[in-house]
């Protein structure tokens, strides 16, 4: 089994990456990646990447192809990665996550890989409503980021795969430890507000939906499509993945982690403007399909070790906002110190 993953050097790549080298051990596995996040660590000694074959440091705007050959397996998770990132930089985040994906699929399949793996999100159902979506809802990107996941599926879906399977995960929102955390993620901004000021301020109403999945889950999810076959699911597949009972409001997740820790004060902006951004999903069609795959780990769970990694590594930095662990800072710091140029390019 020969893989290669890109945007192995983020958050949810990290825990990939240990993974697949646990699950398939003897498996030939590659990274690729731009590199703005490599430095991110939240271990102190040890860097996920050193587990894998072979890491190249490339653009996904400017992928070789001939870095597919001999690839059984394509997992591509590199994008221009949250809200933020995505409403500075719209072009940037169009192109990369929308056109550069669909060209890698397109090398790939003419490469014949046995399988194409896109990372998508529940964020492409935008402002749902009190209605459960399911894959056949109305989609209401309300973002770049969105707008962007939604493009890519739709010219996947149009491809002439050959004998390539095609699957679309449309991933719930990440949560949990990684070597590389990120900290621009809801439940994860909880703990680290928790741990470090003893109080978590909720920005909206606290009403909005979301669905949440562990980092660990999201591998295992990754790991059940780069090994299904067309019988599940058939050759091409859009498929919600997380779980029913991982549907929360914003308020209801400050409220598990003020459980887990203790005296801690949560504020509700009562003021603030209604976030759009609120969809509760329906994960029925993962469950059918991936029943050896589907989520093991819940919020509690979650919190806790999130508390203990952030402990482990004497994380005490009231002032985290500003630090890189929130993707937004990192790539503004590279901006400001001409390391990268208005595009997102390193400049040589």
């Amino acid at each position: 089994m020969r893989i290669l993953i890109t945007g192995n050097l983020g958050y949810v790549g990290a825990y990939l990456v240990s993974n697949l080298r646990a699950k398939y051990p003897q498996a030939y596995i590659v990274g690729y990646d731009l590199g703005y996040f490599q430095n991110c660590l939240t271990t102190k000694n040890f860097a996920p990447e050193t587990k894998l074959d072979v890491q190249y440091f490339g653009d996904v705007r400017s992928f070789d192809e001939n870095l597919l050959n001999d690839i059984d397996h394509v997992v591509h998770l590199a994008a221009i990665s949250n809200d933020p990132i995505g409403n500075k930089f719209e072009e940037v985040t169009l192109n990369v996550n929308y056109k550069a994906s669909v060209d890698i699929a397109e090398k790939a399949i003419k490469k014949g890989v046995k399988s194409f793996v896109f990372a998508s999100s529940c964020s492409v159902y935008g402002a749902g409503g009190e209605d459960v979506k399911t894959e056949s809802s109305e989609l209401d990107p309300l973002t770049p980021y969105a707008k962007s996941k939604v493009l890519t599926e739709q010219a996947l879906s149009k491809l002439d795969a050959g004998n390539t399977i095609i699957t679309c995960l449309r991933f719930a929102t990440a949560c949990g430890i990684s070597d590389r955390l990120r900290l621009d993620l809801v439940l994860n901004d909880f703990v680290a507000s928790a741990l470090t000021s003893k109080r978590i301020d909720i920005l909206s109403d606290g009403t909005p939906w979301r669905p949440l999945i562990n980092v660990k889950d999201m591998a295992r999810a990754i790991d059940w499509a780069i090994v299904r076959n067309k019988d599940n699911g058939g050759q091409f597949l859009i498929c919600n993945t997380g779980s029913n009972i991982w549907n929360y409001t914003v308020k209801e997740l400050a409220e598990f982690v003020s459980q887990r820790l203790e005296n801690i004060k949560i504020t509700v902006n009562k003021d603030a403007p209604a976030d759009k951004r609120s969809y509760r999903v329906n994960f029925d069609l993962f469950t059918s399909l991936a029943k050896d795959f589907t989520p093991q780990i819940d919020v509690v769970t979650t919190i806790n070790d999130l508390k203990s990694g952030l402990e482990k590594i004497d994380f005490s930095d009231i002032e985290f906002r500003k630090s890189n662990f929130m993707r937004l800072n990192q790539l503004n710091n590279f901006l400001e110190k001409g390391k990268l140029d208005s595009k997102l390019n390193w400049v040589r």
